[in-house]
């Protein structure tokens, strides 16, 4: 049995204008508004990898890295 790879989602709260794209494109729920409207991450368990928030966020706040402890 292979283990699931496992990620660190990280956002640069300094850096993130609470736009909402990454929060719209992540398809396991990963990120959500948080009460002073900056992304932040609730399910990182849930995170596939697939760096679509990395992508899509027009301040590069968010960064996706494969977690090397657990993967």
């Amino acid at each position: 049995m292979v283990d699931k790879k496992r990620f660190k989602v990280g956002v640069n709260n300094v850096w993130c204008k609470g736009c909402s794209l990454c929060i719209n494109v992540c398809p396991k729920s990963v990120l959500q508004l948080s009460d002073r409207q900056k992304a932040e991450v609730v399910r990182e368990s849930d995170c596939i990898g697939c760096r679509q928030c990395e992508n899509i966020c027009p301040d590069l706040a968010i960064t996706v890295k494969e977690d090397e402890a657990n993967g």
